[in-house]
């Protein structure tokens, strides 16, 4: 076996074919040890709370020690973490909000106002950081899961298409879709 400093220089692809062939804790512990930061802080933007991130990241390198022989090597690894990381998050919240709503269902679906069809990029990155959390928190997860992949993240249009697995043009109007809504909600906001 490679001494630890040999390990350190392998690729995340290469440490992902190791583990999955040997299913070795110690190769898996580099992994979570390059990535867990980055984890968490994706985790934090769905959490309510540091404890609940924390839990959260543990939840999802739980998940992904189980899951990593799916893991086909088409893109980047990091890409592919972080897509698991936000499909996790939101299978979270959505559960999560499923449960509180079951509990507190008043029997009141909000009407969507009309939403402008030409709300531009521009018009969202100059909305104020603050009510735009408040704005993002009120989204469904799905569109904030995409709208921190494109502007926190800096995914490229390609990068999200290959993490959702689905086409560019389907990325587009994801992308533009979720923009009108925070804004929509943005505005709506005292």
């Amino acid at each position: 076996m490679n001494s630890k400093s040999n390990i350190s220089l392998l690729s995340d692809n290469e440490l992902v074919e190791r583990i999955v062939k040997s299913n070795d804790s110690h190769l898996f512990a580099v992994l979570y040890d390059r990535h867990v930061t980055k984890v968490y802080n994706k985790c934090y933007g769905f959490a309510s709370s540091k404890e609940e991130a924390q839990d959260l990241t543990h939840d999802v390198f739980i998940k992904l020690f189980v899951k990593l022989r799916t893991f086909k090597g088409t893109s980047k690894f990091s890409t592919w973490l972080y897509s698991f990381t936000y499909n996790f998050c939101v299978n979270y919240v959505t559960r999560n909000n499923y449960k509180k709503n079951e509990k507190n269902f008043e029997g009141e679906i909000p009407d969507s106002k009309d939403l402008d069809n030409d709300v531009s990029e521009s018009v969202l990155l100059e909305l104020k950081a603050e009510k735009l959390g408040k704005a993002m928190e009120l989204l469904d997860p799905n569109d904030k899961m995409i709208l921190l992949m494109k502007y926190q993240d800096d995914f490229s249009v390609r990068e999200l298409s290959e993490a959702l697995e689905i086409g560019e043009s389907a990325v587009k109007m994801r992308l533009k879709r979720a923009r009108e809504k925070v804004i929509n909600v943005y505005k709506n906001l005292n």
